[in-house]
């Protein structure tokens, strides 16, 4: 849909209107045939017709091109009012400008920023409407430390609200005891395992090296063994020299 024609101010030519809705182009796509439309009139119209509303002429969407710059230029300088004058904006400014204008007018009607609130309010009354909304949330006065809202007040009981908050906590910390009890069984576990590797290797270490003691006494004895047998021989040799 275009813009509403009763916005504008003056005269507004006619190939400035959209052929399918009769209101002044909104993001205008253009034919071959030189008629142009509002691109959701456009594209409404094809998915039904595959023709131009106007001459009926056979056009396909990948046929649809900008308008003209001229035309555009043509668009972007006309002069509307805020959509919001009904609501006591004032405002006229070029369609080029009207939307940043819009989106920032403090006519606008908006949504209340509180969770639950459904009020609608214009922008410049936002303010003093979450003073008073019954939505509005704040620190429960007794000290407890909650945040309540203006509407739970009857409600609120800071006894009841802290002894939840126990329960939760220490859930919580139930939960995590045991999480960091679990953590620690199985360092404990991976611990243990590899020292029981450990063990066994340095057992094994200490096997080979009795195992290399036992086989190096075997060698000294033998070498004692030899070391005697060559003394006796030199003490029989020594009596043998002296004989002779």
């Amino acid at each position: 849909m275009g813009y509403d024609i009763e916005r504008f101010v003056g005269y507004v030519n006619e190939g400035l209107l959209c052929s399918i809705c009769r209101d002044v182009l909104e993001d205008p796509l253009q034919a071959p045939c030189e008629h142009a439309f509002c691109t959701a009139c456009i594209h409404g119209w094809l998915v039904h017709h595959s023709n131009c509303p106007e001459d009926r002429q056979m056009i396909d969407v990948s046929l649809l091109r900008p308008l003209y710059r001229y035309m555009k230029n043509d668009l972007n300088r006309l002069q509307l009012h805020c959509k919001n004058r009904e609501y006591g904006c004032e405002m006229v400014c070029s369609l080029e400008s009207i939307d940043r204008h819009e989106r920032e007018c403090e006519y606008s009607q908006i949504p209340c920023s509180n969770a639950g609130c459904t009020v609608q309010i214009e922008r410049r009354n936002l303010d003093g409407h979450l003073a008073v909304c019954e939505y509005r949330s704040r620190e429960c006065p007794n000290g407890c430390g909650y945040t309540i809202l203006s509407a739970e007040d009857a409600q609120h009981n800071c006894v009841a609200e802290l002894r939840t908050e126990l329960e939760l906590l220490r859930s919580e910390m139930i939960c995590r005891v045991e999480e960091a009890k679990h953590e620690m069984e199985s360092r404990l576990d991976s611990q243990r395992r590899h020292m029981v590797q450990k063990e066994s290797i340095l057992q094994n270490e200490i096997e080979e090296l009795k195992s290399q003691m036992s086989r190096m006494m075997s060698d000294i004895r033998s070498l004692m063994a030899a070391e005697r047998q060559h003394r006796q021989e030199l003490e029989q040799a020594e009596l043998e020299k002296r004989e002779l």
